[in-house]
């Protein structure tokens, strides 16, 4: 089992931390053809491969398939390099599951995914997040940089647990090679590279461990933060309130039933607890709301 990294060199905050990972020891070039004639470049180090295209980042869909076919090796999880824009424009360093599954079908998501579709949530989320703060804390990017995880969104469509490691939130930021420093010894140290202990595999030893899957609040889902940077959490999927769309039954008769209240977020919730409980096999995954939203 291989874990992929995926960066675009479209985006300095991809690329950086990429070429500050591929700087540390062991990587070699592992062209895979097929990929390569796609434009898509390899190196391995270990159980990790790292891949690097030139196109959005959430535009390469099903990397993980086309890797397992372009070199029968099975993949167990995908991380994708990436920026982070916000109006604020506040630095920050984020950790995020991905999938739309509050989108219809038809819909055409604004940033990849496919309507309905949420990837497992990697399982190292929760505590890569608290490793991240540690190391933006040991670099001196604290308080400057905001350390939070962000709720579930965009592409691009995978189906192996899945998360997006993130620089914000300007160009300023993007290009700060402190920051791509950190991320990339997150990824090193994360993944046991350097030698160490991997980081927030789920094995078989966590089985009826507690997964919190984050129902309802703001894009930073602060009130899940509060809970996930403790020791020990687990964390699933995260949907923030704007995934969670609800209809006013008085002001939709659809087929003359105004029973209920309307909307895709009973088919949000279904598709993000089917995601996170395929994840974590055996665990208990228990819903967290943020009733503010």
């Amino acid at each position: 089992m291989v874990t992929i990294v995926v960066a675009t060199t479209s985006d300095p905050a991809s690329i950086n931390p990429a070429y500050a990972l591929l700087a540390m020891p062991g990587w070699l070039p592992v062209p895979a053809p097929s990929l390569l004639q796609q434009g898509i470049k390899s190196f391995a180090n270990k159980n990790v491969r790292f891949l690097q295209h030139d196109k959005g980042i959430v535009e390469e869909d099903d990397l993980d398939r086309r890797w397992e076919e372009a070199t029968g090796e099975a993949v167990d999880e995908v991380i994708f390099f990436s920026k982070h824009t916000a109006v604020s424009n506040r630095p920050a360093l984020t950790v995020h599951p991905i999938g739309v599954p509050h989108l219809r079908e038809g819909d055409v998501p604004p940033q990849g995914g496919r309507p309905g579709w949420a990837a497992p949530p990697d399982p190292r989320i929760g505590p890569w997040l608290r490793l991240l703060k540690k190391l933006a804390q040991s670099h001196n990017l604290v308080p400057e940089f905001e350390i939070t995880l962000e709720g579930t969104h965009h592409g691009p469509i995978t189906i192996k647990p899945t998360m997006f490691l993130e620089i914000g939130s300007t160009d300023e930021y993007w290009k700060r090679q402190d920051a791509a420093k950190v991320i990339a010894l997150l990824v090193w140290e994360g993944l046991g590279l350097g030698g160490g202990a991997a980081v927030g595999k789920w094995g078989r030893e966590d089985e009826r461990n507690k997964v919190l899957l984050g129902i309802g609040g703001g894009h930073y889902a602060p009130r899940h933060m509060d809970i996930v940077m403790k020791e020990g959490v687990w964390v699933g999927h995260l949907l923030s309130g704007y995934s969670l769309p609800m209809e006013d039954p008085s002001q939709s008769k659809e087929n003359g039933n105004t029973d209920g209240i309307g909307g895709t977020w009973r088919q949000s919730i279904k598709v993000a607890i089917e995601a996170t409980k395929s994840a974590f096999p055996g665990g208990d995954v228990l819903a967290h709301l943020d009733h503010k939203y």
